[in-house]
């Protein structure tokens, strides 16, 4: 194989950003939502990797944006998955808890996790070494990858070029944002000169990016509501993506239904579930995430529909249990 080399993949909703380590062993960190892996194959074998040649899938955590293309490349290539050990005991347990799928109503098809990792943990590529960081707050077995040979760092969600990953007080706990800043502590011990996120576009100018990110965690610790309204909004409007919008009229008993809202309502705002469906969707509309399209809800970023097999597609880890896969 000729000389390795770091090729980043930028993706519209409902997939997160890939990259891959073209090496001895091809390394693929994170594989995109279920419903774009035939597209997450292509774009590896454009760049000369084959699938089954593919060595080792990675996941920065176990959202379902990030971990969907999993079940696939396991299932059809034999492929190993490595995460941090927290979230790998709850996906080989089938915990409920486990990618946050129930809490979020998303769609996660079944994979374990054969490689559990820890915080100084070295993923060899062949000719580069992938140096595991620790970087809890979006989700607490959150990990960043740092390639010290060309001083690279793939951040996952805890941080992007214009945004922070959402917080789940709920699930990761309300020392979330504490997390998070104890984590960019971390990262800015590295010297790093281009960053990799989870979302949005290349990280030329990190060191700008990462102080501007612990500011905005600074400010959140004084103004916990702007920790709530920020959540509803990325998990609502990921909905709207996955669903491809929703009707007006479905609208209230869908949220009625999902336990992040139902959460947020009570203990983050403290309104009835019932009350909280229309400043949920005024300030969708008034911040720009989302807006009316005839009679359908639709989301404002950029973002690939589902095909439709997945529109309605409801796969939880109580399902886990009944795959074959797993037996």
């Amino acid at each position: 194989m000729k000389k390795s080399s770091i090729i980043f993949y930028e993706r519209k909703f409902p997939s997160a950003n890939m990259v891959m380590i073209k090496d001895q062993f091809p390394t693929l960190i994170d594989s995109g939502f279920g419903s774009d892996v035939r597209e997450t194959e292509q774009m590896i074998k454009r760049n000369g990797v084959s699938p089954e040649d593919l060595h080792l899938v990675v996941n920065t955590h176990y959202h379902s944006d990030h971990v969907g293309g999993n079940f696939h490349f396991q299932k059809n290539y034999g492929v190993q998955v490595a995460a941090h050990k927290w979230e790998a005991d709850l996906i080989n347990t089938c915990d409920t808890e486990a990618c946050g799928a129930e809490w979020l109503d998303q769609p996660v098809e079944p994979y374990r996790v054969d490689i559990k990792l820890s915080n100084n943990d070295e993923i060899n590529t062949g000719s580069r070494i992938l140096k595991v960081v620790h970087t809890p707050g979006h989700t607490l077995g959150h990990i960043s990858l740092y390639e010290p040979e060309e001083e690279v760092l793939i951040c996952g969600d805890l941080f992007h070029k214009n945004d922070l990953g959402w917080l789940n007080i709920f699930r990761e706990g309300v020392s979330s944002i504490q997390r998070s800043l104890e984590s960019l502590d971390r990262l800015s011990q590295l010297r790093i000169q281009l960053a990799y996120s989870g979302h949005g576009p290349l990280i030329d100018n990190p060191v700008e990016v990462i102080d501007a990110s612990r500011k905005r965690f600074e400010k959140w610790l004084s103004t916990p509501e702007k920790v709530s309204w920020h959540a509803c909004k990325r998990i609502f409007s990921f909905t709207l993506i996955i669903k491809n919008g929703l009707e007006k009229e479905e609208i209230d008993n869908y949220l009625l239904e999902c336990g992040w809202f139902q959460d947020f309502a009570r203990y983050s705002f403290q309104l009835r579930p019932e009350e909280f469906i229309q400043p949920l969707i005024d300030e969708m509309i008034r911040s720009g995430a989302a807006s009316w399209h005839k009679n359908y809800l639709i989301a404002s970023a950029p973002y690939q529909a589902p095909h439709d097999q997945w529109l309605n597609k409801n796969i939880k880890l109580k399902d886990w249990r009944a795959q074959s896969s797993l037996s």
